[in-house]
C-alpha cells in the first residue's frame, strides 16, 4: 500500500525536512483550491487549514505531490512538527488526495501570534520576502 501526498512546506524540494522524502517518488507541483489560509508557525514551517464551505477568504495553496510507501510515511509523519497532521486536501485539478494540515484554532490563536501569509500563497515566496527584508 502506498500513500500519496500534498505537502506545501518544509517537506517541499530544497526545503529544511525534504529529506524526510528520501525514497518517495515526486509527482509534481500542485495547487489548492482557492478556500486555504495559510499562516507562519514562528517562521519554521507552514501550517494550512481548509475554511469552511461559503467562508470568504480563502487562497490557493502552492505545493507539491508525493508517492510514497506506507514506511515512507511512517517516518515523515514521526518528524513531523507538532500539531501537523494529515488531512484531505482539495486540487484545482478536481482531485482530492492527503494534505499536511495545521488546526484552524491554533493558527488564528492569538496567544501564539503567528502570521497569516494567506496573501503569498506559498511558503517559497513568503521566505523569500523574509529574507529580502
Amino acid at each position: 500500500m502506498s500513500v500519496t501526498l500534498f505537502v506545501n512546506g518544509t517537506l517541499m524540494r530544497g526545503l529544511a525536512l525534504h529529506s524526510n522524502l528520501d525514497g518517495a517518488e515526486f509527482l509534481g507541483e500542485a495547487l489548492t483550491i482557492p478556500q486555504y489560509r495559510i499562516y507562519s508557525i514562528d517562521d519554521i514551517h507552514p501550517g494550512m487549514f481548509e475554511l469552511d464551505d461559503g467562508e470568504e477568504g480563502g487562497v490557493s495553496v502552492v505545493g507539491e505531490i508525493y508517492n510514497m510507501s506506507n514506511e515512507i510515511w511512517t517516518r515523515v509523519e514521526a518528524n513531523e512538527p507538532p500539531h501537523l497532521y494529515k488531512g484531505p486536501v482539495k486540487l484545482v485539478n478536481g482531485n482530492t488526495m492527503d494534505g499536511i494540515l495545521f488546526p484552524r484554532d491554533l493558527a488564528e490563536n492569538s496567544t501564539y501570534r503567528y502570521i497569516d501569509i494567506s496573501s503569498f500563497g506559498d511558503w517559497r515566496k513568503y521566505m523569500a520576502h523574509k529574507n529580502e527584508l
